[in-house]
């Protein structure tokens, strides 16, 4: 019968040799985490839905100015364009119906 001697790991009880000192165990967790941690989940979740939507709302706070392609003289160039080139000609910009009904030349 061969003897067998039980050696602990060098960092002790629980702990295995092929992890890092980098470990997530090993780390410090931010103390506002463990706050929230233990807090009711009313009291975080409440804050965080209110913090979410608020961020959510600045980009409709906004100014709301046109794009620099709605403008009328960008769209008028762009109607001429497709014209010139009788993009759609059958029921878009180039038909005779559109040509008719466009107060541009």
């Amino acid at each position: 019968m061969v003897r067998v001697f039980y050696e602990p790991p060098p960092g002790g009880p629980r702990t295995n040799l092929n992890r890092g000192g980098y470990y997530v165990e090993n780390s410090k967790t931010p103390a506002f985490i463990v706050k929230m941690a233990k807090a009711r989940p009313v009291s975080v979740i409440v804050p965080a839905v209110g913090l979410i939507s608020a961020l959510c709302y600045l980009p409709l706070m906004a100014p709301k100015n046109l794009p620099v392609t709605m403008n009328p003289e960008h769209v008028a160039a762009q109607r001429a364009y497709m014209r010139y080139h009788n993009m759609n000609p059958i029921f878009g910009i180039s038909s005779k119906r559109a040509r008719s009904a466009d107060p541009d030349p």
